[in-house]
């Protein structure tokens, strides 16, 4: 694998880490009653544009679901 390469699969695995962490905080304040609050808000914002990053990887065929 090529430094590209494993630079791309880095990047990848940094961007899902941080969606699956994105959506873990948005729960707990779900479940606290918190979904009014700016931080959740905040996250709603961060998590639709990983979906849009992932989606893209996903449309160019370079993940898969």
């Amino acid at each position: 694998m090529s430094g590209r390469e494993e630079k791309f699969e880095e990047m990848l695995q940094a961007i899902q880490k941080e969606y699956k962490d994105t959506v873990s905080k948005m729960e707990q304040l779900r479940a606290a009653g918190k979904i009014k609050t700016a931080t959740y808000k905040q996250l709603m914002g961060t998590k639709i544009m990983l979906q849009n990053m992932l989606s893209r990887y996903e449309i160019y065929g370079l993940l898969e679901r």
